[in-house]
């Protein structure tokens, strides 16, 4: 009988942590955030769940010989188990949110879905994988802007869709290593460009002059700064130890700090649009996810 702590496996359960963030910042910068949000944050952990399931169950052969610890390869998890939980999780997810924000989000959440399934059944293995993957992740944070003004979180979509790319790029070479630096390279660069942008500028004040010319500053503006410094120093660190020595072991770590060090970037991106402490609270989920982390493998 399938255990619990198998299936935990499976969808990688900890790794979750590192999803509500996506709604979240959606809905921040589509000024959206209401009571919707948590059921939306809850549909999109379970796409995620549902993904992490179907991405196993499409790698198990490949598993049985790369990573044969794996629940379907070890025998802990069958392979039709795997396929109906990611089935059921994909249903389920797209149920919670129609059903929490009409069709307005059942408009994005359908098309996550199967992008989802699209990565894990073909294009994972091709060139166009990390951009498949940076498109689910994307499309997740403008589910969370489906109640307000989605084209106002087209910013913060594609800066988590940047980091994807990035993560996805390095998560390429986990078994084999890098036979060439230039993608690490690639990859700390584009960190820091995204580190960079997540705080946004300072925006221009509706109220009459004031002695910082209108323009806000203070903790409007220190806590995304200070929370996209803390992202590109704990990914960008674990990316040039892969620069100095690419060995799998490595390039895992990096992929798994990129997992976990997500939502200091979504809390980023959340405090830019206004909401400082639940911003502050979206980042909180980064610790955690590294502690989790050392239960059950993100990657």
């Amino acid at each position: 009988m399938t255990r619990l702590a198998d299936l935990a496996e499976l969808v990688r359960a900890p790794a979750a942590l590192s999803v509500p963030g996506d709604v979240v910042a959606g809905a921040a910068a589509a000024d959206a955030l209401d009571r919707r949000t948590p059921a939306l944050a809850g549909a999109s952990v379970l796409l995620y769940w549902a993904g992490m399931a179907a991405n196993d169950w499409a790698d198990r052969r490949l598993d049985a010989v790369e990573r044969p610890e794996r629940p379907i390869p070890s025998g802990r998890v069958r392979p039709a188990v795997a396929l109906g939980v990611a089935a059921g999780l994909t249903a389920a997810g797209l149920t919670v949110a129609t059903a929490a924000g009409g069709r307005r989000a059942a408009a994005v959440a359908f098309p996550l879905a199967a992008t989802i399934w699209g990565y894990d059944l073909r294009a994972k293995d091709t060139a166009a994988g990390p951009a498949v993957m940076a498109a689910c992740r994307g499309l997740d944070v403008l589910l969370g802007a489906t109640g307000g003004r989605t084209a106002r979180a087209l910013p913060a979509a594609l800066t988590v869709a940047a980091h994807t790319w990035t993560v996805t790029a390095l998560s390429r070479r986990e078994v084999t290593g890098m036979a060439d630096r230039r993608l690490p390279g690639l990859t700390l660069a584009g960190t820091a460009l995204i580190a960079l942008a997540a705080p946004g500028r300072p925006t221009v004040l509706s109220g009459g002059p004031s002695s910082t010319g209108g323009v806000k500053r203070g903790p409007c503006l220190r806590v995304p700064a200070v929370l996209a410094a803390g992202y590109a120093v704990r990914y960008g660190r674990a990316q040039a130890r892969v620069l100095a020595d690419p060995a799998p072991a490595r390039v895992r770590a990096a992929v798994g700090a990129g997992i976990t060090g997500l939502p200091a970037l979504q809390g980023a991106l959340t405090a830019r649009a206004g909401a400082r402490l639940l911003g502050l609270a979206v980042a909180g989920a980064a610790p955690l996810g590294r502690r989790l982390a050392r239960l059950v493998s993100p990657t």
